[in-house]
């Protein structure tokens, strides 16, 4: 192994330790999600009550079955916040450590960066940049075969799609000025 094989860590003092509790309560976990998950079922079961949630001499109108949906997803809501208040064993577990909230973080983030970057730059371009990006930094890849391989899938992805079988994807600047 030469000299430049090596290489050195220096780490913060201060720092948590990675195999240290990131979040230290399946319990807390439990009562925020359900409490999450409640409160998206009632806007369902409010929007599908104002589209209208009734029977009809036609049958359903548009919000019955979604509307039947979320009253069953806030029922099961409640009972997990109900469930998560009167377990005892799952106070004392450790929901995540720091090492695995960080590796979670970074597939978790560039993926919210790519839904958000295809809305200004396009499916083909966010495309792009997710796949280099993921191979570079996460799995450590050459830069060169990096932008290689999200190119190679980038244009098949657009061949396929976008010529071959004409599905309408988002599209962004790039496309404009290439006349797509």
């Amino acid at each position: 192994m030469s000299n430049t094989d090596i290489e050195i860590v220096v780490e913060d003092p201060t720092a948590p330790e990675a195999n240290s509790p990131a979040v230290t309560s399946n319990r807390v976990v439990d009562v925020v999600v359900s409490l999450l998950l409640l409160a998206l079922a009632v806007t369902l079961g409010y929007d599908n009550w104002r589209t209208g949630a009734g029977w009809e001499s036609t049958g359903p109108q548009a919000g019955y079955f979604p509307f039947y949906l979320s009253i069953i997803l806030g029922g099961a809501s409640l009972y997990g916040i109900v469930a998560a208040f009167f377990s005892r064993k799952e106070a004392a577990e450790t929901f995540v450590m720091r090492a695995q909230l960080r590796r979670v973080l970074a597939v978790f983030v560039p993926t919210v960066l790519f839904v958000l970057g295809t809305q200004f730059l396009g499916l083909y371009v966010a495309s792009f940049l997710l796949i280099s990006g993921f191979m570079f930094f996460v799995g450590k890849i050459a830069w060169w075969k990096s932008l290689l391989t999200a190119f190679v899938f980038t244009a098949a992805m657009f061949i396929v799609f976008d010529v071959a079988f004409d599905v309408i994807m988002p599209k962004g600047p790039l496309e404009a000025a290439l006349g797509r």
